[in-house]
């Protein structure tokens, strides 16, 4: 009896140190309010996080990230193109013909050139040209940032299916273990069903069970497969050996004010404040400069008793004129032509206030996710520490000869699966937050 005491109170003792151990190697992840971290085993140090260089556009495959730069630089010359537009051309033109004006048999025919450069350029468009070079810096802003919202979705696409692929790998790892205590539990019917201990009935959900278990296992890896397949067609990186991104937690301030899409609304509205502007100045007075260079070659026909008719050339002639023109359209449309570009500026400005507000409902819907997960966190925690306990108190059992190797193993399973269990929750944060680093407009 006294041995059976002193044995249940080194086995509380035994549990306590577990406990304590356990929650302490736990204590810096479960507390830290400022930063979701990774699993040991994906977890760069403060070292290799400042010497990688690393960032989120590493994730995109090199075919990827060429196609974002000549979208950068299509969109650095359409916008130079649009700034440069008030530059009039300069015109030239060259013409050569031949005739016979009067069709006379033995008529030659007599040719005719001329050649004129000529410019008609606005140096006046009563605020035009400025406001012009102001649209297509703008519009130069708004096209970088709609670029950059397309790779930022790219990005999210395949960190999310990184991060997937890890927690698939943890999942079948997970599964493999409950079919280990499927296992276990059928071996322990089959040997009471022999004894005569249990019915057939629960020999066979036992084994029911087990297949069970094992078909979920095939189901995962072909999801693992698919996850890979998808992951590779854009990214270069190795899944098997890439690192999932550390992500830490921002405040909302920081959020909102390095939020790509507010920064796209905003560049938007700027873009329709100017257009606004150059629509007004259309039909308003503009002057130009005009100014031309002309030459003319000529050849006439002359009939001469002794020869006939002879061709002689003409002296060739040029010219120049210059002048100044003045202009002013009066057009019916053009009260609802300066209308609809005035509210689609004040439907712009409308679009940042709503962007905000749905953002900052996003950045709230986020901060709940994550405090669930803490939630799912700190249950398998408690679940591993119990399981942790009652394996102790099992060992003990087992070497005193009162429980199994089975109970020992289905005990350390059990424990592995919570573990497995926390570091998948872990993942599911680092999911939420990448929701919010999508919106960003760096890596931070």
């Amino acid at each position: 009896m006294r041995a059976s005491n002193d044995l249940k109170k080194l086995s509380a003792v035994c549990s306590i140190l577990l406990a304590v151990t356990v929650m302490a190697s736990d204590a810096a992840s479960v507390n830290d309010q400022n930063a979701t971290l990774l699993f040991d085993a994906q977890q760069m140090s403060e070292s290799e996080q400042k010497t990688s260089g690393s960032s989120l556009d590493d994730y995109l495959s090199e075919l990827k990230r060429r196609q974002f730069g000549y979208e950068y630089e299509k969109a650095d010359q359409e916008s130079s193109k649009l700034h440069d537009s008030w530059i009039k051309p300069l015109m030239l033109s060259y013409s050569i013909s031949r005739s016979n004006p009067y069709n006379e048999q033995g008529r030659k025919e007599v040719e005719n050139q001329s050649a004129a450069i000529a410019i008609d350029q606005p140096i006046f468009q009563s605020g035009g040209i400025i406001y012009g070079v102001k649209f297509a810096n703008a519009s130069r802003e708004f096209a970088n940032y709609s670029i950059d919202q397309q790779k930022r979705i790219l990005i999210k696409q395949a960190v999310d299916l990184l991060m997937q692929i890890k927690q698939s790998e943890m999942r079948i790892e997970k599964q493999q273990l409950q079919i280990a205590n499927s296992d276990i539990n059928l071996e322990q019917n089959r040997e009471q069903y022999l004894n005569g201990q249990l019915d057939s009935g629960f020999l066979n959900n036992a084994i029911i069970e087990k297949n069970v278990a094992t078909q979920a296992l095939y189901d995962l890896e072909t999801q693992n497969a698919q996850l890979i397949a998808q992951f590779k067609k854009i990214s270069d990186m190795d899944p098997e050996s890439a690192r999932i991104p550390f992500l830490a937690l921002i405040d909302e301030q920081r959020f909102l004010e390095q939020n790509i899409d507010i920064k796209l609304a905003e560049s938007d509205s700027e873009k329709s404040r100017y257009n606004k502007n150059v629509t007004l100045v259309k039909y308003l007075p503009s002057i130009n400069l005009q100014a031309s260079y002309n030459w003319q070659k000529q050849q006439s026909n002359f009939y001469l008793p002794s020869t006939g008719f002879t061709t002689i050339d003409n002296p060739e002639t040029s010219y120049y004129r210059y002048g100044l023109s003045a202009s002013m359209p009066l057009d019916i449309n053009a009260y609802n032509d300066f209308e609809a570009a005035k509210v689609a500026y004040l439907r712009s400005k409308i679009v940042i206030d709503d962007k905000k507000r749905e953002l900052k409902l996003l950045y709230e819907q986020v901060m709940q996710n994550l405090v669930k997960y803490d939630k799912k966190i700190a249950l398998a925690q408690e679940n591993r520490i119990l399981y942790g306990t009652l394996l102790e108190d099992t060992k003990g059992l087992f070497r005193a000869g009162y429980k199994t190797q089975y109970d020992v193993d289905l005990l350390s399973n059990s424990m592995k699966i919570e573990e497995i269990n926390k570091k998948i929750y872990q993942i599911d944060k680092q999911l939420e937050l990448l929701t919010l680093y999508e919106k960003l407009s760096n890596d931070l």
